[in-house]
């Protein structure tokens, strides 16, 4: 009990975003005590399309809010994944088989669609379990909870019946931000037509709460009267939304910041449906390379699987969990930095003692409080640099240089290292060599790196990266760069054939100084058209 105070206080002093929701969380609940026994978090996902790296991002941040909450209370938590299946299809995704099979079926709820893929009973249905394949395969614990079960089970039943005697109270909510077509038509409750099976937008023409049903034409035009229970409706999103954290008593969930108003309205109308709206938290959105909007449609980003061809999980977290308030450029250039900055932070938790910092450190939200210990000795950003200077496409040859620099360095005394290996190897084929272009150095190049030649050549005990370095400062002001990143940048154009490139005192102290002479020897041969 003594830790476990002790570890309260300790998280009141820290201000990782995380500790903060969890603390106005426990905060909300202290005044008022779900009557259901337990924390419910939750978050939604729309299987129109795959899962994809917001999925990830949105039920990953809810979880480390959900682990600190449970470091703060001894009240039981739950975390929701709710699949909102029963939408209607609105346009069919570029990336399913036999796309014009699915023509006929627009405008149908999800899980009464033809699976595509020919693998489970509805097109809802395998993209349910591609979710949960794809939150398995991160280790999640979460429950997996279906629009259409609820609706259809009668779980959503007794709020439906709300939503249809308070009806023109929650169109009042949501007339003033329509157009004026929409308004004219608009209501909180879509039949879905017994004869085609769509999901309608249609005007509803009479609401009979004593029986339970609304009146509506059907495509057709022939007047139909339908329960608005037992799946026969659903509702319209901002209304569909209120519904589920009413019946379901959702106590935290999150959305991106493009939905804050629809957060706001979904809040009004859950009051009004006799619930109380969730504590949320507002994250920002992912931009792609220009600072564009990222967009499905637009294939504009990067996915899961694309990270991870590049990079590991660690370094996605850590992405995903830096500044979410705070909007972010999400392409390829980023990997590699969160990569290595994955582990400096490991390195820095262990070799941290006060706890206050410890908690302050990603890491110890990554691996919910027991972060393992690794050891890295060769970063990852150099792992590509010698890939791109030694043109690598085979691990051994990267391992060799390893060994030169740690000689008892194997795959298996270094698994890490390894995995890194292979996805630098992977970098460096897909984007690195097919961009790499050398520079011919001009008169003052050619005399600068003759000196650096003569200095490496010279070189007998192996230097340490700092005297390295100081050497090279030196070379640079001697021979007039200025300001000295010319200096840099013209060994990153010159020796590597690319823009940007590493620490370079460290990168010679790695790769060795009589290869980085044979690297010095090619580029002063090297003619004007940089061959």
């Amino acid at each position: 009990m003594v830790e476990r105070e002790r570890e309260r206080e300790l998280f009141r002093e820290v201000r990782t975003w995380p500790a903060v929701e969890a603390w106005k969380l426990l905060a909300r609940i202290e005044r008022r005590p779900p009557e259901k026994g337990h924390v419910l978090f939750a978050t939604g996902y729309g299987p129109s399309g795959l899962p994809h790296i917001g999925t990830f991002a949105e039920v990953f941040r809810t979880t480390l809010i959900r682990q600190v909450f449970a470091r703060l209370s001894d009240w039981p938590t739950r975390l929701i994944c709710f699949s909102d299946d029963m939408d209607g299809l609105r346009k069919i995704p570029d990336n399913v088989p036999d796309p014009e099979a699915l023509v006929p079926h627009l405008g149908k709820p999800l899980t009464r669609i033809p699976d595509p893929f020919g693998t489970h009973e509805s097109y809802g249905a395998h993209m349910n379990a591609r979710l949960r394949a794809f939150l398995d395969a991160f280790g999640f614990a979460y429950e997996f909870l279906s629009a259409t079960e609820c609706y259809r089970s009668g779980r959503f039943d007794a709020v439906l019946l709300r939503v249809l005697e308070r009806h023109e109270a929650i169109r009042q909510v949501v007339l003033p931000h329509l157009g004026p077509e929409r308004r004219a038509t608009y209501s909180p409750i879509l039949p879905i037509s017994p004869k085609t099976g769509r999901v309608l937008q249609v005007p509803i023409l009479e609401c009979r709460p004593e029986r339970g049903t609304v009146l509506f034409r059907d495509e057709d035009g022939e007047l139909v009267e339908l329960p608005v229970t037992g799946g026969h409706c659903k509702l319209q999103w901002r209304a569909d939304w209120a519904l589920r954290w009413t019946a379901l008593g959702i106590d935290y969930e999150m959305a991106g910041k493009d939905l804050i108003d629809s957060v706001r309205l979904s809040g009004e109308i859950c009051r009004i449906l006799g619930g109380t709206p969730p504590l949320g938290f507002i994250y920002e959105l992912f931009l792609d390379e220009k600072g564009e909007k990222i967009s499905k449609s637009k294939g504009n980003g990067i996915t899961i699987e694309e990270w991870l061809r590049y990079g590991t999980k660690e370094s996605l977290m850590l992405f995903l969990y830096k500044e979410p308030r705070r909007a972010k450029r999400l392409y390829f250039d980023v990997i590699p930095r969160h990569v290595d900055e994955y582990f400096q932070q490991l390195q820095a938790y262990h070799a941290e003692s006060d706890p206050r910092k410890r908690l302050a450190n990603p890491v110890w939200y990554l691996h919910g409080g027991d972060p393992p210990r690794a050891e890295l000795p060769v970063s990852y950003g150099m792992l590509l640099n010698l890939a791109s200077v030694t043109n690598a496409e085979q691990a051994e040859v990267l391992w060799k240089f390893i060994r030169s620099y740690r000689p008892a360095a194997t795959p298996e005394s270094h698994p890490e290292l390894a995995v890194l290996v292979e996805r630098a190897l992977a970098y460096y084929r897909d984007f690195v060599a097919p961009n790499k272009r050398y520079r011919a150095p001009d008169a003052r190049d050619r005399a600068a790196l003759s000196e650096l030649r003569r200095y490496l050549a010279s070189l007998g005990d192996r230097p340490s990266a700092e005297e390295i370095q100081a050497e090279l400062y030196a070379i640079g002001r001697r021979h007039g760069y200025a300001p000295l990143r010319t200096w840099f940048k013209t060994l990153y154009e010159v020796l590597l054939g690319q823009s940007e490139g590493p620490r370079f005192g460290s990168f010679i102290a790695h790769y060795g100084a009589a290869n980085t002479v044979d690297l010095i020897d090619r580029a002063l041969t090297r003619d004007d058209d940089g061959r």
